[in-house]
């Protein structure tokens, strides 16, 4: 009896080779749908009691505009006389012109309701997380508006690059169950 060949046959090698390609792509999405579900179970919050206001929101995400938005707790402040998140510190007229407001790209709307009281809204399209509104109304109102990430928008990152810059260390990863952070034990408007 002739001994077996030790070497492989061309015709083998290439069929090995095909096992082998072919099994390779399949490892790889398993692997990769594992991490995606590790990933999406938690999700990038800002915890407002420890947020300062910074801008670093705005300045460091990923995305542009970033997907760091200013939110309102309406529990908290509901209608308002005059919101200092709304208007700069200091102005004569109180009307809704842009030398007058805080938010640099008008994202703050102002509707009249009943004298003397305003309801504000936050547009999060053009919001672009500055945090301007935030800082004024933490300083001189209530703190109804605070910062909070938008999910729709945020990637997800796997290290996000605004909690890296975040001087106070507000930006932490939160259940995906329960991904918005409440102001205070309000709930999230939004």
């Amino acid at each position: 009896m002739a001994g077996k060949n030790k070497y492989q046959t061309r015709r083998e090698f290439v069929k090995k080779a095909g096992k082998i390609v072919a099994v390779f792509p399949m490892a790889y999405l398993t692997v990769e749908v594992i991490s995606d579900t590790t990933v999406s179970e938690y999700v990038w919050q800002i915890d407002p009691l420890k947020c300062t206001q910074c801008g670093q929101c705005e300045t460091h995400c990923v995305l542009t505009p970033s997907a760091s938005k200013c939110m309102h707790s309406f529990e908290m402040c509901g209608y308002c006389d005059l919101c200092s998140g709304f208007l700069r510190q200091g102005v004569k007229d109180l009307d809704t012109g842009a030398e007058v407001q805080l938010c640099p790209t008008g994202a703050i709307t102002r509707k009249f309701v009943e004298e003397p009281y305003f309801e504000y809204t936050i547009d999060e399209d053009l919001c672009t997380g500055c945090a301007k509104c935030v800082k004024g109304c933490t300083a001189f109102g209530n703190g109804s508006l605070y910062m909070q990430i938008n999910h729709d928008l945020c990637k997800n990152c796997n290290q996000c690059s605004i909690a890296k810059a975040c001087p106070s260390n507000a930006i932490e990863r939160v259940p995906a169950t329960q991904p918005y952070k409440p102001k205070s034990g309000y709930g999230v408007q939004g």
